[in-house]
């Protein structure tokens, strides 16, 4: 039996609260045995009416433990899938705080991410759809974060926690994505001067434009379209690194660019 609204309500309420306190809660599937994808769903749609009603838009959607190496690490064998609003773009280059930005315990994730440049309306779409309404792609750390204590998730508790999200950081340098073959592209990441990750573009779902098309899929079942002008990020194409402050991440997406970010308390 599906969750009550109350309920639904109560538990989003609570992960918001956990995000403004930068506070951890226990696994909902720990607590609500019977809890559906649909429920989590529906949770993370109050967590964000929460952040929309303190001034959040959103600017775009993500599909997140789409690779092997992430979803052996999380224990999570299907992809998630949440919402980006415009609070969750840090710049390029930046030094982020963990306070200031309502960070737990994040990971970095090196990504391919799409900025379309019209309209994609799922069920049904497409890798070639997908590849014909980008703009264009870029590189892209997605810090991510759990509300869910040490990580210990579901596939319930990530949607419900949306999709496991903190902020975002998109590379400055831009390219047609019919310019070279995504699942070819190769990421370097660099910790501190130190190469600790390396990853292709087949890694989530044989191509990031197939995990693209998933999701454009997955949320169209929900009414929920892909936006011209909207950022989609793929998928991790590495395992997720923990990040604290001082450390500093730069990535390299061979052929498309680079792109960097920093820590602090």
């Amino acid at each position: 039996m599906a969750l009550s609204e109350t309920r639904i309500h109560a538990l989003g309420d609570e992960l918001f609260a956990a995000l403004r306190a930068r506070s951890v809660i226990e696994p909902l599937t720990n607590r609500e045995a019977d809890i559906t994808i649909e429920d989590a769903y529906n949770i993370s749609l109050r967590f964000l009416e929460r952040r929309k009603a303190e001034g959040e838009r959103i600017v775009g959607k993500k599909i997140g433990v789409t690779s092997k190496a992430v979803q052996d690490m999380l224990g999570v064998h299907q992809p998630d899938f949440g919402f980006l609003t415009h609070t969750m773009e840090v710049a390029d280059g930046s030094s982020v705080s963990l306070k200031k930005a309502g960070l737990i315990q994040p990971r970095a994730e090196g990504e391919i991410a799409f900025v379309l440049r019209k309209d994609l309306r799922g069920p049904g779409i497409t890798e070639e759809q997908v590849l014909d309404a980008t703009d264009f792609v870029v590189p892209c750390f997605e810090i991510v974060d759990s509300r869910v204590r040490d990580w210990k998730i579901k596939i319930q508790d990530t949607v419900a926690d949306n999709a496991s999200c903190g902020v975002y950081v998109l590379g400055r340098d831009r390219v047609k994505p019919h310019d070279l073959d995504l699942a070819a592209v190769k990421m370097d990441i660099r910790k501190n001067g130190e190469h600790v990750a390396s990853g292709l573009g087949s890694a989530v779902q044989g191509h990031p434009a197939t995990a693209v098309a998933w999701l454009a899929n997955t949320l169209g079942k929900y009414g929920i379209p892909f936006l011209a002008g909207e950022v989609i990020l793929s998928g991790s194409l590495a395992p997720l690194l923990p990040a604290l402050p001082g450390d500093r991440f730069e990535m390299t997406l061979h052929g498309i660019g680079n792109a960097s970010i920093s820590f602090e308390a």
